[in-house]
């Protein structure tokens, strides 16, 4: 009886600390840097990646972003990443290849026909599986894409249908080798400004040109100064959803498919956003189209034809670049491209 007494009592304990209720550990909390405003789509589409992973976690991950550079620029946002000290971040290709030299691949100009062709090639397994696999011996797990936009020519001086209208123009890129390598055989004169120092260089004739999504030169004003806007699609601005080692390494497989699931809703959240400021600007609600109406900006839709022949222009870009990137890697990526051209 005694024992029996024993083992109740233990039993009414058993039942008592069952009964209170779970409490779950502390969150991991982490940090996703970028440089987009929050009102565009990739901002966006950042914040739906943080959504999706503390929903899909039952709130154990926690993702705080960080838009508008608010972390520093992409160049120290991707070394704070390389060294530890930040989660994760969003890097345009442009940036990153001055690390990893083979997503330059994506920046190839006019590689991409259409947009279609762009994003089937992008989303393509084999394709991330391929790129993202050099992204670990340089200090960075690359999981998904988030983007800008496609870039356009916007200038002071006159209309460009075709790549000797380019000759003489001085004209801001991005810091990048492919950027500047490019329109310097379109026979302009690049010059890598800061972001932020595009207005003013415009103002004061600096520059004549500058090249952006046309959103983006929109939004910066550019198309205050620049009447002139071609919409060459030139290159697509992607950005690598890279996240640290160390972090990766701390998740479990099935935290890992919910980031890699995560990188596919942020892209498809980005795009779906992208493609409602075309038709409501912020703070006006009018389109891009209407915008360049009532602001006297002519736009320059390229023919077929007109396209390209700025496609030609660019053989010796695309063969340094092959030598570059590594024909391995240039060559598989555009026999991908081809195929998701119908090719």
């Amino acid at each position: 009886m005694k024992k029996l007494g024993v083992l109740v009592v233990c039993l009414s304990i058993v039942f008592m600390v069952s009964s209170f209720p779970a409490y779950a550990a502390d969150p991991m909390k982490l940090k996703f840097g970028h440089i987009a405003p929050p009102f565009h789509g990739q901002s966006k589409g950042i914040d739906a990646f943080a959504e999706y992973v503390k929903d899909k976690t039952n709130g154990a991950i926690e993702i705080k972003t960080f838009p508008f550079g608010q972390l520093g620029s992409e160049t120290s946002l991707t070394e704070q990443v390389q060294s530890g000290t930040l989660d994760m971040a969003s890097i345009t290709t442009a940036v990153l290849q001055n690390y990893v030299p083979e997503v330059a691949v994506v920046d190839l100009p006019f590689v991409f026909p259409s947009r279609e062709a762009a994003y089937a090639t992008l989303d393509d397994p084999e394709v991330q599986e391929k790129l993202f696999g050099f992204l670990p011996k340089k200090g960075f797990v690359g999981i998904g894409w988030t983007e800008n936009e496609f870039r356009d020519i916007t200038n002071s001086k006159r209309e460009i249908r075709k790549p000797e209208d380019l000759k003489g123009l001085k004209i801001r890129v991005m810091k990048s080798p492919i950027y500047i390598d490019t329109f310097k055989a379109l026979g302009a004169s690049p010059t890598d400004l800061p972001f932020p120092e595009i207005y003013s260089a415009l103002q004061n004739g600096t520059i004549d040109a500058q090249e952006n999504p046309l959103l983006t030169s929109i939004l910066i004003k550019a198309t205050e100064i620049t009447k002139f806007v071609t919409d060459t699609d030139h290159i697509l601005t992607e950005c690598v959803i890279i996240v640290t080692p160390e972090l990766w390494d701390k998740l479990t497989p099935e935290q890992k498919q919910i980031f890699r699931d995560a990188a596919k809703t942020a892209i498809k959240v980005n795009r779906e956003e992208n493609a409602k400021l075309m038709t409501s600007l912020p703070k006006s609600g009018i389109s891009v189209e209407q915008y360049c109406k009532e602001n006297n900006v002519k736009v320059t839709t390229l023919t077929p034809e007109e396209r390209q022949a700025f496609k030609d222009a660019m053989k010796s870009v695309w063969a340094t670049y092959r030598e570059k990137i590594g024909p391995d890697v240039f060559d598989f990526f555009i026999k991908k491209v081809d195929s998701h051209s119908g090719k």
